[in-house]
């Protein structure tokens, strides 16, 4: 009885495979924005860590297949091709299994890295990695070619080592972000060496390293683990409860969409405070820097002060800091968030109105 009714089951799950990918990708991402884009935890990494391992071990797995010359499943001699003589799922699952492994990486990465991100050569990191992580949703095909996969884990494991070991350093200095590149890409060579065949080429993984340093230079690689959880700027500060309480111009109740006031009025010598709250692993210790810029329209963007702080990690809701300027001209101005090698955090930038404040402007209360 049961096995008349299979074959109304068949165009279901035939449905139902076209649609898994897509239906994984988008709640496998929602749930890392969710979970991961307010911090990057230990357990974060440990999971990372265990989809990383998991990946190598099934490239070692396809190796050994491969310089064997084994088929994924037995092949009756009255079948043509493997797909006539097993399930789908037995013939293509370790590549639907790496597919995973690479997509749960790329999901995390891209949200750690666009957190981290504060600048336009940065975010264009970051977004660079979210076209990996929609790519990866087709590759699957493409997995066996050994060459695009060795590629493919020697990246994961660079981008997860430039996290993992300033995490565990508790330092942000330049040289934690160079040895943890060349130790990804080490440890892909190092499983590369030890699969049976040596199936594929290597060389494009120190190619991926190489680009990764000359980014580095460029400035356009992110402070990881460095994540930024808000910036404001605002006429009075006060600490109360544990709080930092921010008094901001309100923006009126017409303008839904923000708010804040588009424009800050202040009175001469007033004073202008910036708080911004950055998260960081717990044990990661370094020096932030408040690097306040004004816009000329002959000389662009000039600096008028960089005042530094130190960051103790650890704090769930972000290490705050705060500093401020008093006499600020009128026009636009940016205050960024830089590490000690002037790697930019965030940017928050805002304009000085020429015109005081009303004594009847409503205000509003921001906590940090």
């Amino acid at each position: 009885m049961l096995a008349s009714h299979l074959p109304d089951f068949v165009p279901h799950l035939q449905r139902a495979r076209r649609v898994a990918p897509a239906v994984a990708f988008f709640g496998g991402f929602l749930w890392d924005a969710i979970t991961l884009g307010r911090k990057v935890g230990t357990a974060d990494l440990w999971i990372l860590g265990g989809y990383l391992a998991l990946a190598g071990g099934i490239l070692w797995f396809l190796g050994r297949l491969d310089s064997l010359a084994l088929p994924l499943v037995a092949t009756p001699a009255t079948t043509a091709t493997p797909a006539e003589a097993a399930p789908w799922w037995r013939v293509s699952g370790p590549y639907l299994l790496l597919q995973f492994c690479f997509g749960g990486l790329f999901s995390a990465l891209f949200i750690f890295y666009f957190k981290s991100s504060g600048h336009f050569l940065a975010i264009l990191w970051a977004l660079a990695l979210g076209v990996l992580l929609v790519a990866n949703e087709f590759l699957e095909s493409r997995y066996r070619r050994f060459t695009l996969t060795w590629a493919l884990f020697g990246l994961c494991a660079m981008l997860l080592l430039n996290f993992v070991i300033p995490h565990v350093m508790g330092s942000i200095s330049a040289i934690w972000f160079y040895l943890s590149t060349l130790a990804g890409a080490g440890l892909a060579h190092l499983l590369y060496l030890r699969t049976p065949g040596r199936p594929g080429r290597i060389k494009p993984v120190w190619g991926i390293a190489a680009g990764l340093i000359l980014a580095y230079l460029a400035g356009a690689f992110p402070p990881v683990p460095l994540v930024n959880r808000d910036i404001a700027v605002g006429h009075a500060l006060v600490k109360a409860d544990g709080e930092y309480r921010l008094q901001q111009e309100k923006a009126p109740w017409w303008i839904f969409w923000r708010h804040t006031e588009s424009e800050i009025h202040l009175a001469p010598g007033e004073p202008l405070y910036c708080v911004a709250a950055v998260f960081a692993p717990r044990g990661l210790n370094t020096r932030l820097y408040h690097h306040w810029r004004h816009y000329s329209e002959t000389r662009g963007w000039e600096t008028r002060s960089r005042i530094g702080f130190t960051l103790s990690g650890g704090r769930q809701g972000g290490y705050r800091g705060y500093s401020y300027k008093r006499n600020l001209a009128p026009g636009e101005w940016q205050v960024a968030v830089e590490t000690e090698d002037g790697r930019s955090v965030t940017i928050h930038r805002f304009v000085i109105s020429d015109k005081p404040l009303a004594p009847d402007a409503p205000m509003r209360a921001k906590s940090f």
